[in-house]
């Protein structure tokens, strides 16, 4: 999971322990939790329809004030109009991957024929990336994700994974999202998978059913950040199983394995081997990252 992610160094001092709570999402709770309870007529009153939008406004601009946003890649105030975690002039920094890319694999095309391609099993039909790795201010936006507890600024990833081309047969064939399944000990300390609030994300804007635990892990793994090519194949060799047997809705399905970051696709390709020989017809791979190796175009 994660192949080509930035390493798990100590959060900066503007990550807070529980991200989540940060700025305007206290007085979120201060407005909506105790709404649902029925117990406060006042509060009730002010998460009403008519006057919800301009009142929780105020209570947010309030905040910003004695609480101010930063973004969690550069540090910059956010302004009020900012409604993520990122600011606007971060996510023009990211580095796309150029093109013309390969019609398969997504990756920047060069002189000959596609190397990328020769990572990938005959049955996957597609891979489509974002962005390159370990580039800023990729790299620190992917690492407010995994290692700070910035949960929501997946959101904003998604949104533009979304923006991704892909073959049209892929698109009209898609008929499940299967994210790659965190190791116990990591969703633990984590709280939450990435690459499942990625496929969550993805299947709101696709309207593609989520197959969360069709695939699980059959023991863990050390991370694959400082492992060559062929130790990452060995440490992923044989970690994944499918989850749930009988699984109708596989058999025959084009399938589509939801990561964070690509490096050498050693995860991604034991996930889908696990789930070919279960049925799968065909495979592809989304992922937000994409690690570069000398010879890319950046």
């Amino acid at each position: 999971m994660g192949e080509g992610g930035s390493g798990e160094r100590q959060p900066g001092s503007r990550w807070a322990h529980n991200a989540a709570r940060a700025g305007g999402a206290v007085v979120s709770a201060m407005v909506r939790n105790p709404a649902r309870s029925g117990g406060d007529a006042t509060v009730a009153a002010l998460a009403a329809p008519g006057a919800a939008g301009s009142i929780r406004g105020a209570l947010l601009g309030a905040l910003d004030l004695l609480l101010p946003r930063a973004c969690v890649s550069c540090d910059q105030l956010l302004s009020q109009t900012e409604t993520g975690v990122v600011c606007g002039l971060c996510w023009t920094r990211v580095i796309r991957l150029a093109s013309p890319q390969c019609e398969r694999c997504g990756h920047p095309l060069t002189s000959g024929p596609c190397a990328w391609c020769n990572l990938l099993p005959p049955f996957v039909r597609a891979v489509r990336s974002y962005c390159w790795m370990p580039v800023e201010p990729a790299s620190s936006i992917v690492h407010a994700l995994k290692y700070a507890g910035w949960s929501n600024v997946a959101d904003q990833m998604v949104e533009r994974m979304t923006r991704l081309s892909w073959p049209r047969d892929v698109v009209e064939e898609r008929a499940g999202l299967v994210p790659i399944p965190l190791a116990s000990a990591r969703k633990r300390e984590r709280g939450y998978n990435q690459s499942a609030l990625f496929a969550a994300g993805l299947s709101e804007r696709w309207r593609v059913p989520i197959w969360e635990n069709l695939v699980v892990r059959s023991r863990e793994t050390r991370s694959q950040t400082q492992l060559t090519p062929e130790q990452r194949r060995g440490n992923v060799a044989g970690s994944f199983q499918i989850g749930a047997r009988n699984f109708e809705a596989l058999v025959g399905a084009h399938v589509i394995i939801v990561d964070d970051v690509v490096t050498t696709a050693a995860t991604l390709n034991e996930c889908a081997k696990v789930l070919y020989d279960a049925g799968a017809r065909i495979i592809s791979y989304v992922t937000f990252g994409r690690a570069h190796a000398s010879g890319d175009r950046l």
